[in-house]
């Protein structure tokens, strides 16, 4: 009984996240028509993330229903590979990437919004979509950490995945540059070529931290419960 509310759970975060991407993609914004369209944008990359991991996790609910009581060894070899791929998606992209998208996006617009978040951007994306790509991530993926035990890869394959995919976003915005001459972020248009490197490692190195925050928790809520 206890996995019903987490399956209804599950389902509607996923509609929340369906509902935010199709609310955004139809903003009719300069941005979205210069070169890279949405998908030079972190948020908007962590959006789809999201929404293909609880995708995921609502197949998964659905796929471990229906073998509920079935001896079919071949549908359980597809389960746990659903299991396996939730757990990798979970571990290396949608905690790390979510809580890296929160935790940048406020920090920087507290010290000054016109660095990554321009007032402009008030007359096309409302109040609600705001938070719904830049808040609200953070709870959800902590709900599923807490309501589900997720089975992290070893550490150092956990790392290079991160490190992947942190290396191939900082060359697709370097890259961006070099077609356009703007950088996706005004933050970027302030820094010296060499403070860019900098920044850059450091956004690295912290979202590697964020993996391994994920971890220590995911290990820490279902130790202790055992």
């Amino acid at each position: 009984m206890a996995l019903v509310p987490c399956q209804v759970l599950r389902a509607a975060i996923l509609l929340s996240y369906c509902s935010i991407l199709c609310n955004y993609k139809a903003i009719d914004m300069p941005a979205h028509q210069t070169y890279g369209g949405s998908w030079k944008f972190l948020t908007f990359i962590d959006l789809v993330i999201q929404a293909v991991f609880f995708g995921i996790c609502v197949l998964t609910d659905l796929s471990s229903l229906l073998t509920k009581g079935n001896d079919s060894q071949e549908q359980e070899r597809q389960l746990k590979k659903l299991i396996s791929l939730r757990d990798w998606m979970m571990a290396v992209l949608a905690f790390p990437v979510g809580v890296f998208v929160v935790t940048m996006f406020w920090s920087i617009y507290i010290y000054d919004r016109e660095l990554v978040y321009p007032k402009l951007l008030d007359n096309f994306i409302p109040a609600w979509l705001n938070h719904g790509m830049h808040t609200t991530v953070l709870p959800f993926v902590l709900i599923e950490m807490r309501t589900t035990h997720h089975q992290y890869p070893s550490r150092s394959c956990g790392l290079a995945a991160v490190c992947t995919f942190a290396v191939g976003y900082i060359l697709w915005v370097c890259w961006i540059h070099h077609v356009t001459g703007v950088w996706v972020y005004p933050l970027l248009e302030h820094l010296s070529p060499g403070v860019k490197v900098i920044f850059f490692a450091a956004v690295t190195v912290i979202i590697n931290m964020f993996y391994l925050v994920g971890e220590v928790l995911n290990n820490y809520i279902w130790d202790t419960q055992k």
